[in-house]
């Protein structure tokens, strides 16, 4: 693997540096880490703007927000940084026109923990970098794996669009689900990954246990999931042992551990399973990624289910989650893709 980030700048340089006036190009949790970052490395932002349609003279840490079009009237030229997640295809395609017009970078922050992948982070994980490349299973995956660490590293949305694949190509010419699967799913939510399963296997089962550990989602997904059999619900996360988490209890999929909220039992999949087969376990557990693959150890090397496993959490977990299936079952064939998300976020592994 040749060095993927030889004769580029990191995006926080690029910002810092380029002499222009910085746009903010939204407003909530993605650009309020944005702005950390930004006081972290001495780069200033200019203003904030939002789609037209959002703009009602709010203020946002001390900027007026602003549209597009008063921006292009306030500054001759400036840089865009992207500061908001999509993947619905009309707001992707407004950002990629508003990159036509202007120059556009996505400053990457992680969606959990406060790790940034800037210079320092790089030369910390260069080998384990190097070592999950030469497990990615076929070309499409590694070129997957570089894009998306090049994407990080520069912000480029350009990087995505070389990689972006529709989950049917995973579904059918990776997984391949058939009708006697035993499938775990791990963050449930209300039932939408378990309508995904049986459209892909041909919905028939053999069994289905699920875990969600949001009270309101769990209610949902009971709900969703009455008249259907042979399925276990458990109002519980995944995790690497048995004990009780804090979860923050934000509504949605956006459920996770945190420092204050509720306690929230968490259990291994191992524990779950008994002991029992599973012959396919699909993973969103909102950074809990790690700690869900260790608690399920005995059932990947006794079993080797198929693995659908988010890798965009944190940005080690491209490379340390690949580096952790290949320790347990060296037998696995790791694949990476990318689907329709700007930025980088619906990046899984699927693992046969």
């Amino acid at each position: 693997m040749q060095n993927i980030f030889d004769i580029k700048t990191n995006v926080w340089n690029v910002l810092k540096t380029c002499g222009k006036p910085v746009v903010l190009y939204g407003m909530g949790d993605g650009a309020d880490k944005v702005l950390s970052a930004f006081e972290r490395y001495g780069i200033e932002a200019s203003a904030v703007i939002a789609s037209d349609e959002f703009v009602r003279g709010q203020s946002f840490h001390g900027f007026t927000v602003k549209k597009l079009s008063d921006v292009e009237q306030e500054f001759d030229d400036f840089v865009i940084a992207l500061c908001f997640a999509s993947q619905l295809p009309d707001v992707m395609n407004n950002i990629k026109s508003v990159a036509k017009a202007h120059p556009l970078f996505v400053p990457s922050v992680p969606v959990f923990g406060d790790v940034i992948f800037d210079d320092d982070f790089v030369s910390d994980n260069t080998k384990n970098i190097a070592k999950a490349y030469e497990l990615m299973a076929d070309g499409q995956s590694k070129k997957v794996f570089e894009n998306v660490l090049q994407f990080y590293y520069t912000g480029k949305i350009e990087l995505l669009d070389e990689i972006t694949t529709e989950k049917d190509e995973a579904f059918k010419n990776i997984l391949s689900l058939n009708d006697n699967e035993v499938y775990v799913d791990l963050g449930a939510y209300n039932g939408d990954t378990i309508d995904e399963f049986l459209k892909y296997s041909g919905g028939s089962y053999r069994k289905i246990i699920a875990l969600e550990p949001n009270a309101k989602n769990y209610e949902k997904l009971k709900a969703h999931c009455l008249d259907m059999p042979k399925i276990d619900m458990w109002q519980l996360g995944s995790y690497s042992k048995n004990t009780v988490l804090t979860f923050n209890n934000k509504a949605g999929r956006n459920s996770a551990i945190a420092q204050s909220g509720v306690a929230t039992r968490v259990a291994t999949v191992d524990t779950i399973l008994c002991g029992s087969a599973a012959t396919y376990v699909k993973a969103d557990v909102e950074g809990a990624d790690y700690e869900t693959l260790l608690g399920m150890t005995n059932t990947m090397k006794n079993f080797k289910p198929k693995l659908n496993f988010s890798a965009y959490h944190r940005f080690e977990d491209i490379f340390r989650l690949p580096l952790l299936i290949n320790q347990i079952n060296p037998e696995y064939k790791i694949f990476l893709r990318h689907h329709p998300y700007i930025p980088a976020w619906d990046t899984n592994l699927y693992c046969i």
